[in-house]
């Protein structure tokens, strides 16, 4: 039976005395020009809270209120109410059995939506329940995977083609738009997308395909049977790409543009031949996102004021450091946008460039043509630049060029692939470049990681092993005894305990004792000036401060450390 309230929501809160007569007038003529319904309105108004307002219509309506953060909410049960459904109605099969489906919403008193959805689940019977509006938006992403769509697309494309030859020629065809193979591509960058996934990860195995997703830096797997189809998805990749699709044999890199869900996705894909095939693996840049600034990229207040005195000063080199993934390419475009201004000329050099800026001349290697990183800054520095921006300092051509551009007038960014600020200055002496140089040239040096953040949903209290006691005693000792969390799993973190991702920084300032151990190649020294430097906090340290302030949990921390071996002898 539907419910129904006998008197208008808003006459109901002011004879509880929920609210007054003057602020459900103040409402209703805010409602008539937003044309959104009350009960959004009060809550925008902040005349009453969302929990207050659904607690109250659960109590007139005799239906429970419920929290469904934590509860395991089955894909299978949800998939009952198609997710056009679900999302236009903003409802949830929360649970299911032989006779009624228990239906959850955010807004019960939607009578036109609950004729709608009644019969969908005849002949069961409906008992509803009233759920936070996003709560439910949340448990979409999670139960609503394309998973299904991918298996059903992966059958049909295997029944459809018996063998290779007939997989290249349907590849081939420019009239298959709307074919399986295309399908079942567009279903998995949409589950990609869906669960914020950086990666796709397409590997064929002897009797399996196996597609992988990296989500907040941990690859999540999905297989199918159908291994087959793997020939199908590669040609459709690479005639995406524009890539030779007669060569199988040597590793191809290439790219292409998709819109998926309203983002506007950039693909880079890279394909490598393995036993059983091809292995592919894409890089999802969501272009539609836009830029973060320094504010936005996580670093503290403190290390921002820092760096951003760095970038603005004539000239110098300033690294950014840290491996694969770890946000380098983000906190460089941050630097970038922020010096971009009419009066300076900049100059990047790059493989690939990743996000078009305006204004700014952005050149991409090209290899195969010898348009490599030295050979481009070479000429770069005839360009008349302000600001010279290095994808990555790769050779030892490459790093003296660099550092005589620094020392001549220009700033240099750019990027190197080690496990933290102090060994950087090192590296760069390791690979080639002249001690003076590096001391001369070197400004600044950044190091960052990013480490998994624990989901709010379900965060809860942790006590420390005793290996992890002795770790944090060792570490950081004035935090041995304080509280440490982490995530249980629900619904909105996929059931993972984690949610989205936090960056760990230091910055490396030089000064006079750290330079002039660089120019005499004194490794140690450069070490010893490194930690009498009272200014200078490890990547470690910061990691455990954020896990003691529950943002992250002690194994992300010690991921952290684990790389950060000389932060033991503080």
């Amino acid at each position: 039976m539907q419910p129904r309230l006998k008197m208008r929501l808003g006459d109901l809160l002011v004879h509880e005395n929920i609210i007054t007569s003057e602020q459900l007038n103040q409402a209703l003529s805010a409602q008539r020009s937003t044309g959104r319904k009350l009960g959004d309105t009060l809550i925008e108004l902040n005349f009453i809270s969302e929990p207050q307002l659904l607690r109250f219509l659960a109590q007139q309506l005799n239906v429970p209120f419920l929290d469904i953060s934590h509860r395991n909410i089955t894909p299978e049960h949800a998939q009952l109410l198609p997710e056009t459904y679900a999302r236009r109605y903003r409802a949830l099969v929360i649970e299911v059995d032989d006779k009624t489906v228990l239906l959850g919403m955010s807004d019960p008193t939607d009578l036109g939506g609950l004729d709608q959805l009644m019969p969908l689940f005849e002949p069961r019977t409906v008992e509803l329940a009233i759920v936070q509006d996003n709560q439910i938006v949340e448990a979409f992403d999670s139960v609503y995977r394309r998973t299904r769509d991918i298996a059903s697309f992966a059958e049909k494309l295997h029944e459809e083609y018996e063998d290779d030859v007939e997989f290249e020629l349907s590849a081939l065809d420019d009239n298959t738009s709307d074919a399986t193979v295309v399908k079942l591509l567009h279903s998995i960058f949409e589950d990609a997308v869906q669960v914020r996934a950086s990666d796709i990860h397409i590997e064929p195995d002897e009797n399996i395909l196996r597609i992988r997703q990296r989500v907040d830096g941990v690859l999540q797997e999905n297989t199918l049977d159908q291994v087959k189809i793997a020939s199908a998805l590669v040609l459709r990749l690479k005639l995406m790409s524009g890539l030779d699709i007669s060569e199988k044999r040597i590793p191809q890199d290439g790219r292409f543009n998709i819109k998926v869900k309203g983002h506007t996705i950039d693909v880079r894909l890279s394909t490598m031949p393995v036993s059983n095939g091809e292995s592919v693996v894409m890089r999802l840049l969501d272009q539609s996102a836009g830029l973060l600034t320094l504010d936005q990229t996580g670093m503290p207040d403190a290390m921002v004021r820092k760096f951003r005195a760095a970038i603005h000063r004539p000239h110098g080199m300033i690294l950014v450091t840290g491996p694969t993934g770890s946000g380098k390419t983000t906190t460089l475009y941050g630097a970038l946008s922020e010096l971009n201004k009419p009066d300076l000329k900049i100059i990047t050099v790059e493989d690939p460039i990743e996000y078009r800026l305006p204004r700014i001349n952005q050149v991409q290697t090209n290899a195969k043509i010898g348009l490599d990183f030295a050979s481009i800054l070479r000429t770069t520095l005839r360009q008349d630049p302000d600001v010279i921006m290095v994808g990555e300092m790769r050779d030892q051509e490459t790093v003296e060029i660099g550092l005589r551009g620094a020392l001549t007038g220009h700033l240099v960014l750019s990027t190197l692939h080690t496990n933290d600020a102090v060994t950087s200055a090192i590296r760069l002496i390791d690979m080639g470049a002249a001690p003076y140089l590096v001391a001369t040239s070197l400004r600044g040096i950044v190091a960052q990681r990013l480490v998994r953040r624990i989901c709010e949903n379900c965060k809860t209290t942790s006590a420390p092993s005793v290996q992890e006691q002795t770790w944090v005693r060792f570490l950081m000792p004035e935090l041995e005894n304080a509280t440490f969390y982490k995530g249980s799993g629900c619904n909105t973190c996929n059931h993972t305990g984690y949610k989205g991702r936090i960056g760990v920084f230091e910055m490396l300032e030089m000064n006079e004792d750290m330079m002039e151990s660089l120019r005499e190649s004194n490794t140690q020294g450069f070490v010893d000036a490194t930690k009498a430097n009272k200014d200078f906090t490890p990547l470690s340290h910061m990691a455990l401060d954020y896990a003691a302030e529950g943002k992250t949990s002690l194994d992300e921390v010690f991921k952290v450390a684990e790389f950060v071996p000389e932060v033991i002898n503080h």
